[in-house]
């Protein structure tokens, strides 16, 4: 009888624990070298009581998980549905700068954007997001934003979990905090925990190798990730890809735009739970997250404290389970200092008292606010670079360049720790602080479009902590032999597919802009490949303009065209 009873009791208690949880919600998947994604305006039902106005990308909260495989060209169908305009940045992804979805590569209302490029990158975990000036934090706060897993050779070849949603766990860190109507505040800090857009989330994994992709979504807030019962894990890739070999951890310290991939081994525990842990009681006041004002617009509810990310349950082991750590999983060739041919200083300061500039919550790179017209550097095509990133600020910036993923040489003169020894797009500057890196700039030389790189706290970054580069090439010079390219158009009126041809051999198109009769552009096409022709199929029925940029003399044509 007491056996029963206690069985009862003990059933009882797992019902209630199970009831203060909600099932993680797992991102849908898209595949292939075709990915539509649409940006709208939604609703979801968060919290009990009144639905939450939110943002997504096919969904109502968050985007698809995008699965790219290197050396595929993937070409992207983006639809702005939302009622403002917006852009689509690919997050670590080495790419065309026209391509990359930074601030100048607007998507008004009503647009589609289409630009496509050849996947370069390592295995590993990337994202897409909103990279609007001054509306980058709003945007994120709503929702949008997914991401991308690439795949390859080598990471295939490995014995390694990835079975998406099973043993291969997709989780996207964020808080909010909510109005007494159920209504997110724009606020750089939340007030509730949110995995994969599930408040007190929990998922059930299977008893053998699981691997957890996590990214940091959130506006501010670093994640000083760790296990609640103490258990070790491994760190295996870092923003760029794989590491050399897994490295051994009991926390990793999870910044702004930061992504992990940790392996974790529940072998032989099915029947057990535990929790992933923000271990946020210690970190310093001047971490993203540490600070612990009680109001304010830093209010902090979670500041200073130790909090749940996700709650996990160990169920029974697949049928084919990973049940080892690979020892050793790629060799990563980094670029040798001495190579480098140039070393560039950028300061991230307080801009408290510097004239002309914001008030005393501000932040800047290179003692200047961002302005989208002005270029900070211009580096040679092919170059190899250090750049020191000297703080003077007395605050931790998570510090995110496009284009290109870099190696840690050094933080304060001492080499980087085990695990931060691997391709990276995002590093965290702690205040006063030294931290030098090595990369180079191979390839997309553009005089045109510029990459960016900023403090990836989107309030910095909408405020002005920002800068931009152009990689230039020795043959990226103008000619003005091609300054009266012209172009003709046809079928004219056109069906489902708009073909245009320069009538110049040598002349080639840089980006195509198609308008309607009301002079709203509805089409924006970087790089088009005009042989393979227009998709015209979501535009209804009319007169239409195709505006064409000559890519080497920038000349612009025009030509008119129906659509039937």
């Amino acid at each position: 009888m007491r056996k029963i009873l206690f069985m009862l009791c003990c059933t009882l208690c797992n019902a209630l624990a199970q009831g203060q949880y909600n099932t993680l919600k797992i991102p849908d998947t898209l595949s292939g070298t075709n990915f539509n994604l649409t940006l709208r305006d939604t609703f979801k039902q968060i919290r009990p009581g009144n639905q939450t106005i939110t943002g997504g990308i096919n969904a109502d909260f968050w985007g698809p998980t995008l699965f790219f495989n290197k050396g595929e060209t993937v070409h992207m169908n983006v639809k702005n549905k939302l009622n403002e305009s917006t852009t689509v940045h690919w997050h670590g992804m080495h790419l065309p700068a026209v391509m990359d979805g930074g601030p100048h590569q607007i998507i008004p209302p009503g647009t589609t954007w289409q630009p496509f490029w050849k996947v370069e990158n390592n295995a590993g975990t990337y994202w897409y997001h909103p990279h609007m000036h001054e509306t980058t934090e709003e945007q994120i706060t709503k929702g949008l934003g997914g991401l991308i897993i690439v795949r390859d050779p080598i990471e295939s070849a490995l014995d390694l979990p990835r079975k998406y949603g099973t043993d291969d766990i997709p989780l996207i860190l964020t808080d909010r905090t909510f109005t007494a109507a159920n209504q997110f505040k724009v606020v750089p800090y939340g007030d509730s925990m949110m995995t994969n857009g599930t408040l007190r989330a929990q998922f059930t994994v299977p008893a053998q190798v699981i691997r957890l992709r996590l990214l940091n979504a959130a506006i501010e807030r670093s994640y000083n990730i760790g296990f609640s019962d103490g258990r070790k894990f491994y760190l295996i890739a870092t923003d760029g890809g794989l590491v050399n070999k897994p490295v051994e951890l009991s926390r990793f310290l999870l910044n702004a735009g930061e992504r992990i991939e940790i392996l974790v081994d529940c072998t032989g525990q099915t029947g057990k739970n535990f929790d992933i842990k923000a271990y946020n009681s210690t970190l310093s006041g001047f971490i993203p997250g540490g600070e612990n004002f009680a109001n304010g617009p830093f209010g902090n509810a979670l500041g200073k404290k130790d909090f749940n990310i996700l709650h996990l349950n160990v169920g029974p082991a697949t049928a084919m389970p990973v049940k080892s750590i690979p020892k050793t999983l790629t060799t990563n060739v980094f670029p040798d200092p001495s190579t480098a041919k140039t070393t560039r200083t950028i300061t991230l300061s307080d801009s408290s008292g510097v004239p002309g500039i914001l008030g005393p919550n501000a932040f800047i790179l290179g003692h200047k606010l961002f302005k989208i017209n002005y270029i900070n550097h211009t580096i040679p095509l092919n170059n190899t670079e250090i750049w020191e990133l000297k703080s003077t600020s007395g605050f931790a910036h998570p510090f995110h360049i496009h284009d290109v993923q870099f190696y840690i040489l050094s933080r304060n003169g001492a080499a980087p720790k085990a695990e931060e020894q691997g391709w990276k797009d995002v590093v965290l500057v702690k205040a006063r602080e030294t931290v030098k890196f090595i990369a180079k700039f191979e390839d997309f030389a553009d005089e045109t479009h510029p990459f960016m790189y900023h403090c990836h706290i989107s309030l910095h970054e909408d405020e002005g902590m920002m800068g931009q580069f152009v990689v230039k090439g020795t043959t990226d010079v103008k000619d003005t032999d091609l300054a009266d390219a012209e172009f003709a158009v046809f079928p004219n009126p056109a069906g489902d597919v708009l073909y245009a041809k320069f009538t110049k051999a040598d002349s080639e198109a840089y980006y195509a802009r198609i308008i309607n009769n009301s002079g709203k552009t509805v089409m924006m096409l970087p790089r088009p490949e005009l042989e393979k022709g227009i998709d015209l199929k979501d535009l209804p029925a009319g007169i239409y303009f195709i505006q064409i940029t000559e890519a080497k003399a920038g000349s612009v044509s025009v030509q008119k065209f129906i659509r039937q």
